[in-house]
């Protein structure tokens, strides 16, 4: 079963089940949120998700109207996302997951806000806006 954690291993969870692809977001708010280029995220169904210490550590931003960032409050460190309009799903930070893991990349999205000095260089399918679902 695939595990994680934050930076500072306060908050530790696992998950149930295979992995789905990774997605790429590279929207300015995750830009701003990771501190890089993009985040690369795995959608976890709740029911798979685990948490296996730290649930006083675990807070959460608002970062746009119904959708929360959440973060340990002890190291800072970003943990998912979770939106209103689905609320059986959590987007995994993979950056989390402790290695192998075991998922393999699956497209971009938001591209059309990508960061000016990032190249993407694969031939992973791009869509210049929202995900697909």
């Amino acid at each position: 079963m695939p595990t994680g954690s934050c930076l500072c291993r306060a908050v530790r969870f696992e998950v149930a089940g295979p992995l789905a692809p990774i997605q790429v977001c590279h929207c300015g708010d995750c830009r701003k949120a990771q501190g890089g280029a993009f985040a690369t995220n795995i959608p976890v169904a709740v029911a798979d998700f685990t948490l296996l210490g730290g649930q006083d550590q675990i807070r959460a931003y608002e970062s746009s109207p119904g959708k929360e960032r959440v973060f340990c409050g002890r190291c800072g460190g970003p943990l998912f996302s979770r939106l209103n309009t689905k609320p059986g799903v959590v987007r995994v930070r993979v950056g989390t997951l402790d290695e192998p893991v075991g998922a393999q990349l699956g497209f971009h999205f938001h591209v059309a806000s990508k960061a000016s000095w990032w190249p993407i260089t694969d031939d992973l399918t791009q869509y210049p806006n929202e995900r697909p679902d």
